[in-house]
């Protein structure tokens, strides 16, 4: 029995829509879009700069979101403070929110030593001052420039925000300008305006560290930082900048004694902080005195608990310093650590001699050329040395070999005449 035709006999208009292929269009999933982030070419994560170019070079294109950078500071914390305020610099003029915690300066400093953008698409209205009639009196003259100044506000912040790009250049010998620093919301975390109470409970952790990690919980919640709150409008990211923990201003005595007491204070803050930025549109720049702290096996776990680390080798105060071969460097960068997001194997960095300098208004990071040239020199002409000298040995033991058959055969000569 043949099966019932039910499309026989009706208009093709009225006919059910007949699938001809069973393949299904790949639409490509939602990224977030924020302003100052760009998507990693290598696993798709989301990334920010450091705002030092050549660093996110070295770091595989930026910091990714939720990760943290450990930076060991040089002896006298000059770079690594500096490269902090790159760091916070890049946040300010992407419009990103900051969080800022220090123990020794007051945040409020640091953020005023913030380096000072070089955009040629940020425009930074600067007074004008207009002919002043006769008839018009001062007081009106002041009133109307305290409105101008109100009124373009805003054209600050529409100019920042048509700076899309990612990772911008900074002259490091002229400060941000008050009205660019201003336009952008920062949290302040200062230790001696939050005074710690000893707990009779025995945890691992500091009251300053315990605090610290409660004041950045609650900034991340509030603010909507948190990726399982509900999504608003538009997302932000929140630059975490924690400046030399592990000194004994945080009540830390990692670098005061050979068996610390609080042996894994800082190492239990930096589970808690990987595990809040983890979920949250975070980034934290962490610095740490390492040259300070004698337990190499304590600085390795808290090297392995942060997703990159690097290390600055400041030539200041060094035989390094006088040495003609690192005349154009100020010291040396060491990475050791890289992240391996979403992926088996983490991307090493091509070169190892890595050396950075501080030019008039610019820092950077290099290849360290000149001493790895002259390795090269001195492996090759220790070479030829010692070639020249097996030549010279395989030339005297040739000459004594045909030397001595030379005396055989007049040997040999002499017995057959005198035979």
């Amino acid at each position: 029995m043949a099966a019932p035709m039910d499309g026989v006999g009706k208009h093709p208009a009225e006919l059910p829509p007949v699938n001809s292929t069973s393949f299904q269009k790949k639409t490509r999933s939602r990224l977030i879009s924020i302003p100052g982030t760009r998507p990693s070419v290598q696993n798709g994560q989301l990334l920010v700069s450091t705002g030092v170019t050549s660093l996110d070079y070295l770091l595989g294109g930026g910091l990714a979101v939720g990760t943290v950078l450990l930076i060991e500071e040089d002896r006298y914390d000059s770079y690594s403070r500096m490269i902090l305020k790159y760091f916070l610099a890049e946040g300010v003029v992407c419009q990103h929110k900051l969080f800022v915690a220090s123990a020794q300066d007051n945040p409020e400093d640091i953020l005023q030593e913030l380096p000072s953008p070089i955009l040629d698409d940020v425009a930074i209205p600067k007074v004008v001052e207009q002919p002043r009639l006769p008839c018009e009196p001062q007081d009106r003259l002041d009133a109307m420039k305290i409105a101008w100044r109100y009124q373009n506000l805003p054209k600050v912040q529409s100019a920042l925000a048509s700076s899309s790009r990612f990772g911008h250049y900074y002259d490091v010998s002229k400060t941000m300008e008050p009205e660019i620093r201003q336009a952008a919301k920062c949290h302040r975390f200062y230790l001696p305006d939050h005074p710690t109470q000893s707990s009779n409970t025995h945890s691992p952790m500091l009251e300053s560290y315990s605090a610290l990690l409660k004041s950045l919980e609650e900034v991340i919640h509030r603010e909507g930082f948190d990726v399982v709150a509900p999504m608003p409008k538009s997302r932000n990211i929140l630059r975490v900048g924690l400046h030399s923990l592990g000194s004994a201003l945080w009540g830390d005595d990692l670098s005061c004694h050979d068996n610390p007491r609080h042996r894994h204070a800082l190492t239990t803050f930096l589970y808690g902080l990987r595990a809040l930025l983890r979920s949250s549109l975070s980034v934290a720049v962490v610095t740490v005195p390492s040259h300070l702290i004698q337990d190499r096996a304590l600085m390795g776990s808290i090297t392995r608990l942060c997703d990159n680390a690097i290390a600055l080798e400041s030539f200041k105060g060094s035989e390094r310093e006088t040495n003609p071969l690192y005349k154009d460097y100020h010291g040396l960068l060491h990475v050791h650590q890289v992240p391996h997001l979403n992926s088996l194997a983490n991307q090493l960095p091509d070169h190892k001699d890595l050396a950075f300098k501080l030019k008039r208004k610019q820092f950077s990071i290099e290849v360290c050329w000149k001493p790895c040239i002259f390795m090269i020199l001195v492996v090759f002409s220790t070479l030829l040395r010692t070639s020249f000298v097996c030549l010279l040995v395989t030339g005297a033991l040739l000459g004594f070999f045909f030397l001595s058959l030379q005396l055989k055969s007049y040997s040999c000569i002499g017995l057959r005449a005198q035979a």
